[in-house]
């Protein structure tokens, strides 16, 4: 079966093809934003994951979604379209500006985007390439001065984003380039790195945009929150 995920109209995401699902949550390690490794979820082959931010069995869909509107307004011209180019010393950023607020672009000593002037140095240029390749939106890819990407390479999966720093449950991180196919048939340029919104709110579906930290989004397992009141 070939991997996909299919977005359901004013429904939930089905994915296809056995692609591996894990519960990660972002954390802080030497000064850096680093994935640790969250609650085991079951793996299946084909799986339907909560896109309207209702379901009491997170992060699957349990049919919650009866009156959501699901509307996918994201633009959807390729990125080297839609994106803008960052100019550094040796290296660029193209940068479209979907931003989840992951925070793997804030390095030890400053954002990429203040680091680009000083890219001629080797360390500074090797944490923007860095940053650029771990935010997990795609927002951001480095590019050299030769034309050159540098880009991961990520194995098909997804992630489960808790984010208990800003006290929120984040988006569903795809990875790997995963097909992503809309309600109407039509897929979604492929991405190596992508997060779609879980929450129900974003202004982007079905990209996340960050929305889901002034809503104040948790999910729940179970009607359980996953964190403290």
């Amino acid at each position: 079966m070939d991997k996909v995920i299919k977005i359901v109209k004013d429904g939930p995401y089905i994915v296809r093809g056995g692609i591996p699902l894990y519960e990660k949550v972002i954390s802080m390690e030497d000064g850096l934003h680093v994935w640790k490794d969250g609650r085991e979820l079951p793996q299946a082959e084909v799986y339907s994951l909560c896109r309207c931010g209702r379901s009491e069995n997170a992060p699957f869909c349990d049919g919650s979604h009866t009156r959501f509107k699901g509307d996918e307004t994201a633009d959807r011209r390729p990125f080297a379209e839609r994106a803008k180019v960052h100019q550094g010393e040796t290296i660029d950023i193209m940068d479209d500006e979907r931003c989840s607020k992951s925070r793997f672009c804030h390095r030890r000593e400053a954002t990429i985007w203040k680091m680009l002037p000083r890219t001629d140095d080797p360390d500074a240029r090797n944490e923007v390439i860095r940053g650029a390749c771990e935010c997990p939106s795609g927002r951001t890819i480095a590019v050299d001065k030769d034309g050159n990407i540098h880009e991961d390479v990520l194995e098909p999966s997804i992630y489960i984003i808790q984010d208990p720093a800003s006290n929120v449950s984040g988006g569903i991180y795809a990875m790997g380039g995963i097909p992503l196919e809309s309600s109407d048939g039509e897929r979604y340029e492929t991405m190596n790195r992508m997060v779609l919104c879980r929450c129900g709110h974003s202004r982007n579906k079905p990209f996340c945009d960050a929305v889901h930290i002034p809503k104040r989004y948790k999910d729940t397992r179970k009607g359980i929150s996953l964190f403290r009141k």
